[in-house]
């Protein structure tokens, strides 16, 4: 064997490896991402069932959605879960960031009880503020003692979304502070020495330091908590329950989603469709989001 065709099967070789060990990763994202993603967007214009492949039905599915009332109210209420959530998960984990950055006597127990409910299950996070907040939980027992009588946390169609919102909310807090951490890590100390020699307070140096100097990573907590929020799924599901709420007014549009495509006979072209739409607002809100940090910095 001649030594150039040796050096060939040699650089064969060494251009095939990353491809190697990129294999196994390329594999999983082709079999659980693109493929699904591929198939939703392709079911969406079909009317396939669970047991039915369907057929093509072209834009049938999103003219549909145009006059299902469920359509609607799962869309008012994940627009109003974003507008509740992602200001909170952008500004209330910054302040605990500033907190807990604090050397202070104790301030570990808090670190760790602030990040605790990040690594608990949603399930479990869910099921234990529904015996707070059910007609005969805690909260209900200690408003009751104090002569408010008891709330309909649960049964009102409001109070529960603003409960869900709590939960997500409650739930959050711990992993978007850790964010700010390390960006607050990366903030010079004499930024705010020099901001404190000119007499600037705690707030001033708040807004007029910190604020500018963590505002990309405000615009990712944002582009993050809105994409989550506008997907909320678990805190309504446990929540509310299957039906959604009463009359299912408390619907978000991925339980639409799961309650139209799943069982015998789920549609799952229309609940495709309604994917879909989930799949394009939450881009262009990411994207709404981006584009805001952007001229802010300009």
């Amino acid at each position: 064997m001649s030594s150039s065709t040796t050096a060939s099967r040699v650089r064969r070789q060494w251009s095939l490896s990353p491809w190697l060990f990129a294999a196994p990763g390329l594999l999983i994202t082709g079999a659980f991402i693109l493929y699904p993603f591929v198939s939703t967007l392709v079911n969406a214009f079909t009317d396939k069932r669970t047991l039915i492949p369907g057929e093509f039905v072209g834009l049938a599915n999103f003219r549909e959605l145009l006059h299902d009332d469920m359509f609607w109210i799962g869309l008012r209420n994940s627009t109003l879960y974003v507008l509740g959530v992602v200001p909170a998960l952008v500004i209330l984990p910054l302040l605990l960031a500033l907190l807990v950055q604090k050397n202070i006597p104790g301030i570990t127990f808090f670190r760790s009880a602030f990040y605790t409910p990040v690594v608990a299950s949603i399930v479990v996070v869910g099921l234990i503020w529904v015996w707070l907040l059910d007609e005969r939980g805690l909260i209900n027992s200690l408003l009751e003692s104090v002569g408010v009588g008891r709330v309909g946390f649960l049964s009102d169609q409001w109070l529960l979304l603003l409960s869900a919102m709590a939960v997500t909310v409650w739930k959050g807090l711990g992993y978007y502070m850790i964010i700010y951490l390390a960006a607050l890590a990366n903030v010079p100390r004499e930024l705010h020495e020099a901001a404190a020699v000119d007499g600037a307070g705690a707030v001033r140096r708040f807004v007029t330091v910190t604020v500018p100097a963590v505002r990309s990573t405000m615009a990712l907590v944002g582009a993050l908590s809105s994409v989550a929020a506008f997907k909320v799924f678990s805190e309504v599901y446990l929540m509310a329950g299957p039906s959604g709420g009463p009359a299912g007014e408390d619907t978000t549009l991925v339980m639409l989603v799961q309650r139209t495509g799943t069982g015998l006979t789920g549609r799952v072209g229309y609940a495709s469709a309604i994917s879909v739409v989930v799949f394009v607002v939450t881009v262009a809100l990411m994207l709404l989001v981006l584009r805001a940090d952007r001229r802010g910095e300009t």
